[in-house]
């Protein structure tokens, strides 16, 4: 991440910004007036940013301020937030000039924990192993400067927050849009929800791309193939462990879809959530504003994602979704 050549792409970018804002360019503040901040500061359990796709890219700079605005909303978080999780699309082409950026924007001494998931975008096109190290050590990078003890060696992991379980899934091979589990990932993700589950409280997977004929799909992919926007064909195996299963939350994202009817839904046993775009305009929803996503808190017998535009710094409770378990 400190090579000459990655300092030269950080330096370039930010002269394509200065460039960007003074050609016209949006410059996005958000507001301190109505700050993070839990419903039940007394009762909740669990305080976590739940974000997906901000596809930071070095090259595409009309994402950066809302990027940049909603970091600086965590920033003005006036107590510490128990965990960032990214569920994927993290930076555009999963260059190191891209995590750099990444990490200079989420690095936040309010984070406790941060909970980064592979997309596509982070691993396509390239040598596999490779995007496995970059990945890795930006992950690890957060949380050495976090001090948190999560620390991994696989895009797939398992870590509890607070006592509550995450279970991260990552593609095991390049995939353009799909991912791909080797059996003794999924026969690991089993054993993970068993045990987790076991606690009577709610386990969360993430992985980026939802179940296919979920969420509006393959119609909010804008294809008539069934699989279209999915995981791909292990669909129905991540299906058939997770329902086998009570108070599972399998967040995702991918989509680009705002808030809305394709927000949320009960498949099975379990629930899904499927977040919008941090940075890019979203689709199919009631609300496609970028810079949206969840704040989640966890109480006593249920979850609240609280949906929240960051880089306005204001919450949009018309939106909110209440699981109960």
């Amino acid at each position: 991440m400190n090579s000459r050549f990655t300092k030269f792409l950080i330096k370039a970018f930010s002269l394509l910004m200065s460039l960007y804002y003074f050609f016209g360019g949006t410059a996005v503040t958000p507001q301190t007036t109505d700050p993070i901040k839990p419903l039940n500061s007394y009762n909740v359990k669990l305080h976590a940013v739940v974000w997906a796709d901000p596809q930071v890219s070095n090259y595409k700079p009309d994402r950066m301020p809302y990027f940049e605005a909603a970091c600086e909303d965590l920033k003005n978080s006036p107590k510490k937030l128990d965990a960032l999780l990214i569920a994927g699309d993290i930076a555009e082409n999963g260059l190191y000039c891209e995590y750099k950026m990444v990490f200079d924007g989420v690095k936040n001494d309010k984070i406790k924990n941060y909970l980064m998931v592979t997309g596509n975008h982070d691993i396509r096109m390239r040598i596999y192993k490779d995007d496995v190290y970059r990945f890795t050590t930006f992950t690890n990078g957060l949380n050495e400067h976090a001090k948190s003890d999560l620390h991994i060696d696989e895009l797939h992991y398992s870590y509890k927050v607070n006592g509550y379980t995450f279970i991260v899934l990552g593609s095991d091979r390049s995939e353009f849009e799909e991912g791909w589990f080797i059996d003794s990932q999924l026969k690991w993700l089993d054993s993970e929800i068993k045990e987790a589950s076991k606690s009577g409280k709610p386990v969360f997977v993430i992985n980026h791309q939802p179940l296919k004929l979920t969420h509006g799909l393959p119609d909010t992919w804008g294809s008539p193939i069934e699989s279209a926007g999915s995981v791909g064909k292990q669909s129905d195996k991540l299906y058939e462990i997770m329902n086998k299963y009570e108070d599972v939350i399998f967040i995702t994202g991918h989509l680009h879809t705002g808030y809305g009817e394709y927000t949320y839904e009960k498949i099975g046993n379990f629930h899904s959530i499927n977040l919008p775009s941090l940075t890019i305009k979203n689709e199919n929803g009631d609300c496609n504003d970028r810079g949206i996503g969840y704040m989640m808190e966890v109480y006593s017998g249920k979850v609240i994602f609280r949906a929240r535009n960051f880089a306005q710094g204001k919450y949009v409770p018309e939106y909110d979704i209440t699981i109960k378990y």
